[in-house]
């Protein structure tokens, strides 16, 4: 499908009463005006890395519902495959972060991890495909190693990949979505250390490699911005209160990376007079979304305000039948902390009492505007989920580097998503970290850098966890299932010592350096902790007579 199908079908929502001009506000550019490369680069970089969250992951295909779908058929618009799936369900899609999250080491703290800027729903085998190559342009000339009419991945052009052994190449109609995303990500997220260096460099500005600024460049240029991305952009601004700039204003590009690098940057903003006061953010019907939560539970957002020149103080106040179940801090805020630099964030929580959807109004009104802002506030209240275990099974796929850790989820059940316990042994020591999994299967990396690891799963539903799977080990030379015997290894957190193991053990016995026993527990299982004061001990369990040696 072509731009010209999606365009009449914008067209026509547009005859109906929706309104897709650009709704940039007064004085949101403002302070881009005479900057010039680096300095220009990092204003942008000021103006929009700070950002209210959306409220979870688990809620991300909600936003969705607003971001990426047709107008009028309800079709998700995936931009990495033609496959026609429907909201609201989300069977068969992932939540797909465009610029890999394993290129910033893939911590779910980075803001990145729930930026709709660069997070869009796509066709589960789409996603597994891309994995986490650069951008690209294929080498037709040799084997295609995924290709399904939009989303292609295969060996690179001679100059490009920057060291991948492969590159994703999106559909002509979307490339230029994607750089205009990368541009973004390369700019709001310019204060991180990479893991991965195909597209980018460790420096605030260019932080584009040479290649991958000229490809970038390349299709910035020749595919524009389309009425989806500026439809998209007002949504996203509605829901975490940052905008793209580089959909606003197009040509900024050419002024960090193209034809116009060295010369002062002018957004030509209009709007208030110098001077007068200007709430620059939150607009007119601006959207907290607050998502599913469990009954008993509680989320808390942020709204974000930023002004110029405004005066006295600003007055809130809750209105709706559904007002009880939203609170902030504090009815009153200060004008001078909305002039601030970096403005000011009210946080609002919802606080369910009772099922169901729920929607009030924050009012904003004096501090030197004209009349008031609405924001709205809305979220859905749901029954606490009970969940049962999963149960981890064999990985496959197992590389000198690499495996593919997998999982059955019990039939029937809801989950949001799951989260993979994944436990790396060296020596006498052990290193874990939890990794989120939107399949029941995941691809781990850096299996060399460990000599055996195991992993575990649970499920998550509206922030609930399920109990914690079985344990299954996996060894360089293969995997022979669960085994009944398994190493045990221990980890020290300040005088707070955790065993870990596939299965229950039994007469866990701590000696101190003089062979003393100081400790005697009948039985331990996976993850057990207890406490011992400082000093040098040796642990041994029935199961297991190699001492494991900790210092305190």
């Amino acid at each position: 499908m072509k731009r010209f199908f999606y365009l009449s079908i914008i067209l026509l929502s547009a005859l109906a009463g929706t309104d897709l001009a650009a709704q940039i506000p007064d004085g949101y550019y403002n302070s881009l005006k005479g900057k010039r490369e680096g300095e220009l680069k990092t204003a942008i970089y000021n103006l929009v890395c700070n950002f209210t969250k959306v409220s979870s992951y688990s809620n991300l295909p909600q936003y969705f519902q607003r971001t990426d779908v047709y107008p009028d058929s309800r079709r998700w618009w995936d931009m990495y495959s033609d496959i026609p799936l429907y909201a609201p369900s989300f069977s068969g899609l992932n939540r797909e972060h465009s610029f890999p999250k394993s290129w910033w080491g893939g911590s779910t703290s980075v803001s990145a991890y729930v930026d709709l800027n660069h997070l869009y729903p796509s066709e589960a085998r789409a996603n597994q495909a891309k994995s986490n190559y650069p951008l690209g342009t294929v080498d037709r000339t040799s084997s295609i190693k995924f290709d399904n009419g939009i989303t292609t991945v295969g060996y690179p052009v001679q100059g490009q990949g920057g060291g991948a052994g492969f590159v994703f190449e999106p559909d002509d109609e979307y490339k230029g979505d994607f750089a205009r995303t990368y541009f973004y990500m390369v700019t709001c997220y310019q204060n991180l250390t990479w893991s991965y260096t195909f597209m980018v460099n460790q420096n605030t500005y260019p932080t584009l490699n040479n290649w991958s600024a000229n490809l970038l460049m390349k299709w910035h240029r020749e595919d524009p911005v389309s009425e989806k991305e500026t439809m998209r952009n007002e949504q996203v601004y509605q829901i975490q209160n940052n905008r793209n700039p580089f959909i606003d204003h197009p040509e900024l590009a050419e002024y960090l990376w193209g034809n116009r690098v060295g010369e002062a940057f002018d957004p030509g903003t209009g709007g208030e007079p110098a001077g007068d006061p200007t709430l620059i953010t939150p607009t007119q019907g601006m959207e907290l979304e607050f998502g599913q939560v469990a009954i008993g539970k509680s989320a808390t957002t942020r709204l974000y305000f930023r002004g110029e020149n405004l005066k006295g103080a600003f007055d809130l106040v809750i209105i709706g039948d559904d007002k009880a179940q939203f609170s902030i801090p504090s009815n009153s805020i200060a004008a001078s902390l909305v002039n601030a630099s970096d403005g000011y964030w009210l946080n609002v929580t919802y606080t369910p009492t009772v099922l169901g959807t729920h929607e009030a109004r924050l009012i904003v009104s004096e501090g030197g505007i004209t009349g008031s802002r609405g924001v709205v506030l809305r979220g859905e209240c749901l029954e606490a989920p009970v969940l049962t275990a999963c149960t981890a099974t064999a990985p496959t796929d197992i590389t000198a580097d690499s495996y593919v850790a997998n999982w059955e989820s019990p039939a029937g059940e809801t989950v949001d998503y799951w989260v993979v316990t994944r436990t790396s042994y060296s020596g006498g020591s052990s290193v874990q970290e939890e990794l989120l999994a939107e399949d029941t299967s995941l691809l781990i990396e850096g299996f060399d850098k460990s000599d055996s690891e195991s992993y575990s799963v649970q499920s998550v539903r509206l922030g609930y966890r399920s109990p914690m799977s079985n344990v299954v080990f996996v060894d360089h030379a293969g995997i022979s299932g669960v085994r009944p015997d398994q190493p045990f290894t221990v980890q020290v957190f300040e005088g707070l010592v955790r065993v870990n193991m596939s299965s229950p053990q039994t007469g866990l016995r701590v000696y101190d350096v003089t062979g003393r026993q100081v400790l005697y527990i009948p039985e331990v299982y996976n993850n057990f902790e207890f406490e011992l004061p400082a000093g040098t001990y040796v642990i041994v369990t029935d199961q297991c007579g190699t001492p494991a040696k900790v210092v305190i």
